[in-house]
């Protein structure tokens, strides 16, 4: 019954495809709480929205996402100072990544709109959207304090491995002991990596080279998305964690002895992964086993199966 009313044929999948974009702003409306209060040890569920310069209650009329930010001109209602530009950003970033997940959905396989990995089970939905929840906090934290949360690293390997037992299919597998055993597999190998090309970076620059909120943060990932999510990370997040630090050294913003946020960059291969992962992999199976070749399927074993993981 679910799936019929989430087939893209029926109408009631426009509907849930706005709603997924407006239930992402307000996510991200969260989100904007949370990045402000948790550094600073305060409830992300009480006192109500304040003004950060004046602390006034800000009401709910002016507490709308994204739309707020546009009606006052980015300027607070109540003291007329300026309103962070990082508020709308995050509020429109969770609410296109929550769609563009929506998207990867479809009860039947084939193409996506964007070229989307796709996805057949729904309930893998608001397990990406959690994902990507996490992925946002601790990124836009962790570029002011240059801290991760313990809320989303250590409550990410938790909520990975029990996810990963309720919902098996998160690992591409039916057997619930199968996920566990994946799900365990990706967080040892995720933590282990960064783990121990930190304790290298230290012996050789002589100080710490890797927070340990990285290394909590890719253990939480190779629990939800497993260890071929891991290995893309450490790839893709290294190489774009590079560019980036040379860039800026480079642009004179940063010093080399600077140092610099490395979580995020996780978050973006993390991202990447969450959207194309599959598609990418393929890709890269078939250039290692390119099956049109002659003999070609005779280079895998006749039961091999390659699927995300």
């Amino acid at each position: 019954m679910i799936e019929t009313l989430l087939s893209p044929l029926f109408p009631w999948y426009t509907f849930f495809t706005i709603l997924s974009f407006c239930f992402g702003a307000c996510i991200g409306s969260f989100l904007n709480v949370c990045i402000y209060r948790i550094p600073r040890d305060l409830s992300v569920v009480a006192p109500r929205s304040f003004c950060p310069h004046c602390s006034k209650p800000i009401p709910w009329y002016h507490n709308i996402p994204i739309a707020t930010y546009l009606m006052l001109g980015g300027k607070s209602k109540c003291c007329k100072k300026g309103i962070k530009f990082r508020y709308v950003l995050v509020e429109i970033l969770t609410a296109v990544l929550f769609l563009l997940i929506w998207l990867k959905f479809d009860n039947q396989p084939g193409s996506r709109i964007f070229a989307l990995a796709p996805i057949t089970d729904w309930r893998l939905v608001p397990v990406y959207w959690l994902i990507v929840s996490g992925l946002i906090l601790g990124t836009f934290v962790d570029f002011e304090h240059l801290i991760i949360p313990d809320r989303v690293t250590i409550g990410g390997i938790i909520s990975g491995l029990i996810i990963s037992v309720t919902l098996p299919n998160l690992h591409a597998e039916s057997n619930r002991l199968a996920a566990l055993a994946f799900s365990m597999l990706g967080a040892i190998v995720g933590g282990g990596i960064l783990w121990g090309l930190g304790l290298l970076g230290k012996l050789i620059f002589r100080k710490e080279a890797m927070g340990f909120g990285d290394v909590k943060l890719l253990a939480g990932l190779g629990a939800f998305l497993g260890t071929k999510a891991v290995l893309f990370n450490v790839l893709v997040s290294s190489f774009v964690g590079s560019v980036a630090g040379i860039s800026f050294v480079l642009a004179k913003c940063r010093k080399m002895r600077d140092r610099i946020p490395y979580g995020p960059y996780i978050a973006l291969a993390a991202v990447i992964w969450i959207l194309w992962g599959s598609s990418i992999w393929d890709a890269y199976m078939n250039l290692l086993f390119p099956l049109e070749l002659p003999g070609g399927p005779d280079l895998l074993p006749q039961n091999t199966s390659i699927y995300i993981n």
